[in-house]
């Protein structure tokens, strides 16, 4: 049985469409990807529920915003609302006193550090960063995450210096999107110019891509894809753009099968990296059909996985298991030979 009708005994997908020449596409492609490990990550930044996956029941990986709900860029497909359900901590002492709070009663095991821009898309860290520093030292197994924004050299050294393990920002491959969506007077090459700064240092490095972030289109996501081929990053966080963040109207959501293309394309240009599918992108039957995708192309993990991407996984014979914690993060745990990076956090661009 082909894969095709394979999906249509999954209970979970039974009213889903497919693509058929792309679900061919990526089962011809199935051999170089069935021993790669999916990574189907729950970490406690907002509610889960699965049918076949459980949430972890505590808040073992938290998002904190420096700058609680506020962001000066307020671009188009977003407008700061992915920073409403992140804990406020808009001064170093509330984020030292939150985190040793949870390190004590909820056993934390690390933490997302996020805010909203300036109209540069900067942010500015700087003075949260002997925070991080001393909580690293009093508790070193703490993993450290960090939504970059653009950044430059010196920038770069500082969130090294402070004990940051994971640096994460978003890539922008069209002039026209940082423009029109994001308002923002800055080239492309200034996104290739945080990545290869970031790549300079010793940190984790995880890009992310939004799919669709013009608007819906797809446009400029292989340029992307082209930036970070030339860089040593060691993973690759893929999101897909969220309509209802934007006002109505504006955005479109993306065909599930031009999602699926993408996910496919990344998995062929950057082979032997980490490719994870973040927490972001439309809910319901699209989002299946996306993580479904996302299984079937060879993507290494799933945030927040739907009802039936785990019998996908069963169906293409990929094996799987569960973590709590930011995608993003490298916890340094090992399944077989493979030392496998946990998956992709959310993204302050989806």
């Amino acid at each position: 049985m082909n894969w095709l009708n394979s999906l249509q005994a999954i209970e979970e997908l039974e009213d889903a469409e497919f693509d058929a020449s792309l679900v061919g596409e990526m089962e011809r492609s199935a051999a170089s990807n069935e021993q790669r490990m999916v990574r189907f990550s729950t970490p406690t930044f907002k509610e889960y529920e699965s049918s076949e996956l459980q949430s972890c029941g505590k808040n073992s990986f938290p998002a904190f915003s420096i700058t609680a709900a506020g962001c000066a860029l307020m671009c188009d497909h977003c407008e700061a609302k992915i920073l409403e359900p992140m804990i406020p901590a808009i001064k170093p002492e509330m984020l030292d006193s939150k985190v040793r709070h949870l390190i004590e009663t909820e056993d934390l095991q690390g933490f997302l550090l996020s805010g909203g821009s300036n109209k540069r898309n900067e942010i500015n860290y700087s003075r949260f960063y002997p925070v991080v520093e001393k909580l690293k030292r009093d508790f070193p197994h703490l993993r450290v995450a960090i939504h970059t924004a653009l950044t430059d050299p010196a920038g770069a050294r500082e969130m090294e210096a402070a004990g940051v393990d994971v640096a994460m920002l978003d890539i922008i491959g069209a002039e026209e999107t940082i423009r029109e969506v994001y308002h923002l007077d800055r080239p492309v090459d200034d996104f290739e110019a945080t990545v290869e700064a970031l790549c300079a240092t010793s940190m984790q490095i995880s890009p992310h891509i939004v799919i669709g972030l013009h608007y819906g289109r797809i446009l400029g996501e292989e340029n992307a894809l082209d930036i970070l081929s030339r860089h040593d990053t060691k993973a690759l966080v893929l999101v897909v753009i969220m309509p209802f963040y934007a006002k109505p109207g504006t955005f479109a959501t993306p065909d599930t099968a031009d999602v699926g293309r993408i996910f496919l394309e990344a998995r062929r240009r950057l082979p032997d990296r980490q490719v994870l599918l973040g927490c972001a992108r439309p809910p319901g039957m699209h989002k299946r059909v996306t993580d479904a995708y996302a299984v079937m192309a060879g993507l290494d993990g799933i945030a927040f996985p739907a009802d039936g991407a785990v019998a996908v996984a069963d169906m293409t014979g990929r094996p799987f298991h569960q973590a709590h914690a930011c995608c993003s993060i490298k916890l340094g745990q090992t399944t077989g030979t493979s030392n496998i990076a946990t998956l992709a956090s959310t993204s302050c661009a989806a």
